[in-house]
């Protein structure tokens, strides 16, 4: 796989088990992690659980229509994504892109070319990410393009959920966060009544890692919503 691209898991949403087989094998031989999905509500479960880097999304699944997909995806995360379609209409590419596809495919492809259109929307994707790639905060540090986390310059085990959650505060040092924002940009807006979600994974990434610790928010402009503070420490407010 090109060395330049450090982000690989990708998640295939399709309803076929033979082309989810094939593209399972071909892109995990060329160095990619790979989850799939036979149906939309399956797919869209497993974005929100795994967080992938990239999603190959097959227009004709048999609970939703595809583009019904892509739209609520887009809803909460600017993952790339990828359209498998049998469609070569002109009208129906327009309206993938403009409602939020990164790119499309018509099948029936060749895996060299979906190759080479993922590696472009990872690169892409990854030259956007931003001039620093690289967060501290005294003995922690975060590798924002490797997706690693080292305490004391020892490695940091996080789940994918973990792992987004303090991306998510690291890209937003300095500045108050909501508890709204991080529930809908990690697991979508179905979880903005499920605040105990931050609460659980907060709670297990104190256990992993010292120095987090709990503490009252001396002001906030909203005393329901749970805010974040995110300096050279960790603040975070019981909600």
């Amino acid at each position: 796989m090109d060395s330049r691209i450090l982000i690989s898991r990708i998640l295939i949403i399709d309803d076929e088990a033979s082309i989810r087989l094939l593209l399972k094998l071909n892109l995990e031989a060329r160095g990619f992690t790979v989850d799939e999905a036979g149906t939309a509500q399956a797919g869209l479960a497993k974005a929100a659980e795994l967080h992938p880097h990239l999603i190959l999304l097959d227009l004709g699944l048999p609970d939703a229509n595809g583009l019904g997909v892509l739209k609520q995806l887009r809803q909460w995360t600017q993952v790339p994504i990828l359209i498998l379609t049998v469609a070569d209409a002109e009208r129906s590419k327009v309206e993938l892109l403009e409602a939020g596809a990164d790119d499309y495919v018509t099948k029936p492809f060749s895996i060299p070319e979906l190759t080479a259109r993922i590696k472009a929307a990872l690169r892409h994707r990854q030259n956007d990410g931003g001039a620093e790639s690289i967060f501290e905060s005294g003995d922690l540090r975060i590798d924002l393009a490797k997706r690693s986390v080292t305490k004391n310059g020892s490695p940091l085990k996080l789940t994918s959920t973990e792992y987004e959650l303090l991306r998510r505060l690291a890209l937003n040092a300095g500045r108050v966060v909501s508890q709204e924002f991080l529930l809908t940009d990690i697991w979508g807006k179905h979880a903005l009544d499920h605040t105990h979600y931050l609460r659980i994974y907060i709670g297990t990434y104190v256990k992993k890692s010292k120095p987090i610790r709990p503490t009252p928010s001396t002001s906030s402009p909203n005393p329901a919503s749970a805010t974040v503070f995110f300096k050279e420490k960790f603040y975070v407010r019981r909600f």
